[in-house]
């Protein structure tokens, strides 16, 4: 048994982990680790958040050398696809910024523990944390204990997951060949991103959804504009169609759907089930110690504590959107109100962003959910076909929609569809976070030729007044 006593110890160590570890170890607080994986960062770094993007910037790079070069004046062979090296260039990103969360931990005097961790309970106003590893068994104690330890992908009982034929986004990020014909269940952020990958590299994907619309959250122009754009890419969609059933005949999966109460089979080689995600607690020991859950997550107070003093939880283990971002604003959050400063998540404007192509990227509320609350907005709105920027790009599919109140002008939602969404939700969720409206944004100074210019013009187009479209 360790005989030193923290003031802190961290379960998990994804983006809300190491980064609660971080803020607290700058506040001055001896902080401890403990994370299972031989790399830090997470599903986040490690599976999830970056090597998909890195291989949708691969992946999206071929298509424009296959697809789009010869628009822009350049000549080339047809690409040849290199997929060992796609994957090896993903591998390498993942491990310098994993590298780079370990060499954090160094800066900070951060003590991270590599093993399984479980609860043991508090004694002499210290909490146990059991650390099991191939090397044996150490127990830590420390002040407080947070738990992060985020979620897994979400199983469908009667399609268990085989890491060959039915897989989760783990084994869909590293594929070592293109598929035959890949099934995607699920039209949530996961299976869009990564049914455009392989779309992108040649192979014939469809989507199965149970719902009539994909990504029923967001906003409804936003979403239909999406399916069409993905729809020209090549991805087939099945909406209001349900998976019913599984077999393997022959080397291939068969999955059995049914649309309208017709049921019917679809055969592919690889299945991809991306149907959510569910919190990562077994083995804990959470219900022993009396943590209490919450509509399957973990109760926690406004300070992040469950029901057990001196434990607390964050990110994908209690309530809000399983996002890296909002777990990491909750880790600072954390780590500062436990040295007693008065800091806050502002849940209302946590950005929800697809990285297909074209980009989705939205902050705030959505004209449908005006609407159902009976409240009055105004709506601006530029394309950016009529953008400069995105004309010499090429790349002028989506728009730019400002939701307003019509009095003040207050912004009331942001919905970008179109190139670089990701970026420029930023500008969208500063001008909220402060209260500003469509006017603030309207008069700030937006550089000619860029992408953002399309937001000032949306800006202007509350009050009918932009001057490009």
């Amino acid at each position: 048994m360790s005989e030193q006593i923290y003031d802190l110890i961290i379960i998990g160590a994804g983006p809300g982990g190491y980064v609660a570890a971080i803020r607290a170890a700058q506040l001055g607080m001896a902080v401890a680790v403990v994370e299972k994986r031989e790399a830090l960062g997470g599903v986040c770094l490690n599976e999830g958040c970056i090597p998909s993007k890195a291989l949708l910037d691969s992946s999206e790079l071929f298509a424009l050398a296959r697809d789009r070069f010869a628009g822009h004046g350049i000549a080339i062979d047809p690409p040849r696809l290199d997929l060992a090296r796609m994957m090896a260039r993903k591998d390498d990103v993942v491990k310098k910024l994993t590298d780079g969360v370990a060499f954090l931990f160094k800066k900070n005097k951060i003590n991270w523990v590599q093993g399984t961790a479980r609860l043991t309970g508090g004694e002499g106003g210290a909490h146990g944390v059991d650390v099991a590893a191939p090397g044996g068994t150490q127990q830590l104690r420390g002040k407080r204990v947070l738990l992060a330890t985020g979620s897994e992908a979400a199983a469908i009982p009667f399609i268990p997951y085989d890491g060959e034929t039915v897989v989760s986004a783990r084994e869909a990020l590293a594929f070592d060949n293109v598929p035959e014909h890949l099934l995607v269940v699920g039209a949530g952020y996961v299976g869009l991103e990564l049914g455009s990958v392989w779309r992108r590299l040649g192979a014939p994907v469809t989507v199965v959804e149970m719902l009539p619309k994909m990504l029923p959250a967001t906003d409804g122009q936003v979403a239909d504009t999406l399916m069409r754009s993905l729809k020209k890419q090549g991805i087939a969609f099945r909406m209001e169609t349900k998976v019913t059933g599984f077999a393997k005949r022959d080397g291939k999966g068969v999955v059995t759907v049914e649309t309208g109460g017709a049921a019917e089979e679809i055969v592919c080689d690889r299945v991809l089930v991306a149907a959510g995600r569910r919190p990562l607690t077994a083995g804990l020991g959470v219900e022993e110690l009396g943590v209490r859950p919450e509509d399957g997550r973990i109760a926690v107070d406004a300070n992040y504590q469950t029901s057990v003093q001196g434990v607390y939880a964050i990110g994908d283990l209690i309530h809000g959107p399983m996002l890296a971002h909002k777990a990491m604003a909750e880790g600072e959050v954390f780590a500062e109100r436990l040295a007693g400063q008065a800091s806050e998540v502002d849940y209302a404007f946590i950005p929800g962003i697809v990285y297909t192509w074209p980009e989705a990227a939205s902050v705030g509320r959505t004209e449908e959910e005006l609407k159902a609350e009976g409240v009055e907005y105004a709506v601006g709105k530029f394309p950016f076909m009529a953008n400069g920027r995105a004309r010499c790009m090429d790349e002028t599919e989506g728009f730019v929609k400002i939701l307003a109140k019509p009095d003040s002008g207050r912004v009331l939602g942001i919905h970008v569809i179109g190139p670089r969404a990701s970026d420029l939700i930023a500008e969208a969720v500063t001008v909220m976070t402060y209260g500003g409206s469509a006017a603030d944004i309207a008069m700030t100074f937006h550089a000619h030729p860029t992408l953002a210019e399309a937001m000032k013009e949306a800006a202007l187009d509350v009050e009918k007044r932009a001057i490009h479209a």
